[in-house]
């Protein structure tokens, strides 16, 4: 039939191209779903949205990108999840920098798509400015900035207890010597962990604990419109 000869033309056969391309289109939901949360919440001025929502809508997002790519790449999605696979011995150290390229040029993509999503929102919101400070500011859609009263150190450290309780957390989910998980309800339970920390430690930064979830909308800002600041 026509479908199994257009299925045989399309079928990627290389191991390394159907992991990247599986990486890319699960981080590409992840950031699409996690800054539309946002971007609903302040171009609505939070009546059509509010903390708990944008929590919600990351949670689920990163459950909805390891039921994409699970089975195909392990849905990293996260350079420091890459990372902490390759320190243990179970992801080579040689596809660690594909997938750090792979996930931030897939989270500079969905920036560009929540953009154009809510591109009259965004405008009408920020009253035709694209500002990084101030009660219109609308770079926080994209990448995460701390409050005015975190210091660096203060970030940094936030940043990695944060990290360090995820990464512990989803590597304690899917080590078969621990109590295990109900087959197929893994990503169920790893949403849940992402909520828990998104409630517990979201205030100071805005709980990123992604490099590629904000490096890569951050070059989208900068090259948008938004200028130099949002590396400020």
């Amino acid at each position: 039939s026509f479908l199994t000869r257009a299925r045989r033309l399309l079928r990627i056969r290389n191991q390394l191209v159907r992991e990247c391309l599986a990486e890319l289109i699960a981080t590409f939901v992840l950031i699409l779903i996690t800054l539309s949360g946002v971007a609903q919440k302040v171009t609505s001025f939070e009546t059509k949205g509010d903390i708990l929502t944008t929590y919600l809508a990351g949670a689920l997002a990163v459950m909805v990108g390891i039921y994409i790519a699970g089975g195909i790449s392990g849905a990293h999605m996260n350079p420091a999840f890459s990372i902490a696979m390759c320190l243990t011995n179970q992801f080579p150290w040689w596809k660690f920098p594909i997938f750090i390229v792979v996930e931030t040029l897939a989270s500079f993509l969905s920036a560009g798509a929540v953009y154009i999503l809510y591109y009259d929102a965004i405008w009408n919101y920020s009253n035709g400015t694209l500002a990084v400070y101030g009660p219109r500011e609308t770079a926080s859609i994209f990448a995460t900035y701390p409050l005015d009263y975190v210091s660096i150190a203060n970030g940094f450290l936030d940043q990695v207890i944060g990290t360090g309780a995820l990464i512990l957390g989803v590597m304690g989910i899917m080590d078969n010597r621990n109590k295990g998980v109900p087959k197929g309800l893994e990503p169920v339970v790893v949403a849940l962990l992402v909520l828990s920390i998104e409630v517990s430690m979201g205030s100071n930064c805005g709980c990123p604990l992604n490099p590629a979830r904000d490096l890569g909308p951050r070059l989208f800002t900068y090259v948008a419109g938004w200028g130099p600041e949002v590396f400020r």
